[in-house]
């Protein structure tokens, strides 16, 4: 069987063949001046700007495992700066999801997977020498709607975010697409 990479370059090149690209262009600022931090889960890809009625060139979306923020200097904090202070942005929306599968997860249950697909005990063993606390990083959450609130609290103290900008935190139904506001 083809890799389904090999399937998807082959639509790629009859998308761009045909000028079907012509309806997604627009701009690198986004037109709403939001960003939105969510997570990577499948069932957002079409769900999420179906359910805010956003289309291509509306917003900036910063996706990772959870969509949280796990170290105040981590890559989705960078993206969040260069989107307040390059490209416009002057709202946050932090946007959780309901059943996600960082909420529960298992560090010890991932190492245990890593070491079954042939990372060796040598790698694991060495990134805790270099300091890396694997059990902290790999762990998920027990609570979404906590989870979003220390994101939303990590970015709106952060040193480097001006006071000025609105961030406000949510819970996405991951099948209907409604939308809840959690507050502290």
């Amino acid at each position: 069987m083809r890799p389904m990479i090999d399937q998807m370059l082959e639509f790629n090149k009859q998308f761009v063949e045909t000028k079907a690209y012509e309806k997604y262009k627009t701009s690198k600022y986004p037109d709403k001046k939001i960003a939105i931090v969510t997570c990577m889960d499948t069932r957002l890809v079409e769900l999420l700007p179906a359910a805010l009625g956003i289309k291509n060139g509306d917003v900036k979306i910063i996706k990772n495992a959870g969509g949280t923020i796990t170290h105040p200097f981590d890559s989705t904090v960078r993206s969040l700066l260069v989107a307040i202070y390059e490209l416009g942005v002057e709202e946050v929306m932090i946007i959780g999801h309901t059943g996600c599968g960082v909420q529960g997860m298992d560090s010890q249950e991932m190492l245990h997977l890593m070491r079954e697909r042939g990372i060796d005990e040598e790698h694991i063993s060495l990134m805790k020498h270099c300091g890396i606390d694997l059990d902290s990083w790999l762990h998920g959450f027990d609570d979404t709607d906590a989870a979003v609130l220390e994101t939303v609290d990590l970015v709106k103290n952060h040193p480097l975010v001006p006071k000025d900008i609105v961030v406000r935190g949510y819970i996405m139904d991951s099948v209907t697409g409604f939308l809840r506001r959690i507050e502290s």
